[in-house]
């Protein structure tokens, strides 16, 4: 028999002696008797003594309710103009056609502007314009004073390739007799200046800075004619003329023909135009008032 089995035999012999040991049997008979021959919850009550009675106490510092509160109804305060609309544009009021005055398509207004604007104004920038001349047409004169507004409807600084800055106003709506008439015009002139295409253009520079851009390329051809002069005057140096020669004529034939794509990078001229300036205004539709 090896090792394993002797142990294996040692610990069942072990365990056979243990459980007789181990085995307790309960006898719950006791407890039977004590319940029929005593009550416990008798007893209980007959050793403790009574609890003591005890009355609650008061609360004598409390405080009394709060009273409400009356809030007065809020008034409104004075008459207040009504607030424009978010996009700071004019509300239009729609007129009927059989029963306004029309004014013929075509007609021209003298005004001067309330704002200055420049190539840098954002677009949607509104502006407002005064009437210089009252207009009379059939049944109706415009008057002195009649406001014009519109809006910077695009807008854009100097560019390359020489391209100026750039302006476009829309008049969109003029106050008459106290109302908003909505209106199609453009600018015809700016500052006694015609304008085409309701473009007011800042001066296109591209042939400006084509010759800008040769200036380099003579001031070096120059001065490597009098570094010329200079050695031609000398015994020795007379020798190295063909290279200053060669070197000015060079550099300028470089720049003379890369001038057109030098002035390429150049900027065109800015506009800006100051308040108080005059304009022209032109309708581009007939306008019906009342």
């Amino acid at each position: 028999m090896n090792y394993l089995n002797k142990l294996l035999v040692s610990l069942i012999s072990l365990n056979l002696t243990l459980i007789p040991v181990l085995a307790l049997e309960l006898d719950l008979s006791v407890d039977e008797e004590i319940r029929k021959n005593y009550n416990p919850s008798k007893l209980e009550l007959e050793s403790l003594p009574p609890l003591p009675n005890v009355k609650p106490v008061e609360n004598t510092t409390s405080k009394p309710p709060l009273e409400p509160i009356e809030i007065p109804e809020a008034k409104p305060i004075g008459n207040l103009p009504p607030l424009e609309p978010a996009d700071n544009k004019p509300v239009i009021k729609k007129v009927d056609k059989s029963t306004a005055i029309r004014i013929k398509k075509g007609t021209k207004f003298k005004v001067k502007s309330y704002q200055a604007v420049s190539d840098s104004t954002r677009v949607g920038t509104r502006l407002s314009f005064v009437s210089q001349k009252a207009v009379t047409q059939r049944y109706v004169t415009i008057p002195q004073g009649t406001v014009f507004k519109g809006e910077v409807a695009n807008s854009h600084m100097p560019q390359l390739t020489g391209n100026g800055g750039l302006i476009v106003l829309s008049i969109d709506s003029m106050v008459f007799r106290g109302s908003t008439v909505g209106i199609n015009a453009k600018i015809t002139k700016a500052n006694h200046k015609k304008i085409f295409l309701n473009n007011i253009k800042g001066k296109r520079q591209y042939w400006k800075g084509t010759k800008n851009s040769l200036k380099p390329g003579t001031k070096f051809y120059k001065k490597m004619m009098r570094a010329t002069s200079k050695l031609a005057n000398g015994t020795f140096t007379v020798i190295l003329t063909p290279f200053t020669v060669v070197a000015g004529v060079a550099v300028y034939a470089v720049n003379f023909v890369g001038s057109p794509l030098f002035g390429l990078f150049s900027k065109g001229g800015r506009i800006s135009i100051p308040a108080g300036s005059e304009f022209e205004i032109k309708l581009l539709e007939d306008v019906y008032l009342y």
